[in-house]
């Protein structure tokens, strides 16, 4: 005991020690909270080596292909579920899936932005090992998007129509899923046709100036507001 300088320490280990011999009634609560911290950090070491697990299957190429198959179910139950749920016109019903294509075409260009290129943790370490081996398989957990999915199909059928909520939410997956297939063949296929060259080339461009071209689907937001590179005339030579 002659090492342990804190008297709230030394307490601590008077009262373990004498779980054999019977505990002093002062030192109940000493015990208590020594218990309790004890509880606290293996939950603590728990849940790290369970995120740390996670992460290790997010850049296994069985989670990208499983999050593929996942997703593609989830979008084609959502869709069929909204033809099925859906009163409104074919007009409405169109409005519905473009909008749906819309807005995930602003949340791609705003998670790319404004939480992968930033210093959250979360999102910044898994994009920041994209960028140093962009042919791997880094991405989120499979199960990961389609939970916010779900969840934002649920909120939406609460404030909208339900058949009209499911097409666009279906629309929103679809839009992720091509996302998603979009950035795997830029990384990992070459084409041939000029216009996917030029399509591809903008997302490569990212990668070595990675405050412009945050849109991988399409620049239109990066058009929008004015990240979308621009390449710097050369000075004049003397």
């Amino acid at each position: 005991m002659t090492g342990v300088r804190s008297p709230r320490l030394r307490r601590v280990y008077i009262a373990y020690g004498n779980l054999g011999t019977g505990i002093c009634p002062g030192d109940w609560h000493v015990f208590s909270q020594a218990h309790r911290m004890t509880r606290q950090l293996t939950m603590h070491i728990t849940l790290r080596h369970t995120l740390d697990a996670i992460a290790r299957m997010s850049s296994t190429r069985t989670n990208y292909w499983a999050e593929f198959v996942v997703d593609t179910t989830l979008g084609t139950l959502l869709l069929a579920a909204g033809v099925r749920y859906y009163s409104g016109s074919t007009l409405g019903a169109i409005v519905a899936v473009a909008l749906g294509l819309f807005i995930f075409s602003f949340l791609e260009y705003f998670f790319h932005r404004w939480m992968f290129h930033t210093h959250i943790p979360l999102f910044e370490e898994g994009h920041r090992m994209h960028h140093e081996h962009p042919l791997g398989y880094d991405s989120l957990p499979f199960f990961l998007p389609a939970a916010v999915l779900l969840a934002l199909t649920g909120l939406l059928s609460a404030a909208l129509p339900a058949g009209f909520a499911l097409l666009l939410m279906g629309a929103m997956t679809f839009g992720y899923l091509t996302y998603g297939l979009s950035h795997f063949a830029i990384h990992h296929l070459q084409f041939k046709q000029p216009w996917l060259r030029r399509w591809a080339g903008a997302h490569h461009i990212h990668h070595f100036h990675p405050e412009t071209n945050y849109g991988v689907t399409t620049l239109l937001w990066d058009v929008l507001l004015g990240t979308r590179y621009v390449r710097k005339p050369r000075p004049p030579q003397k």
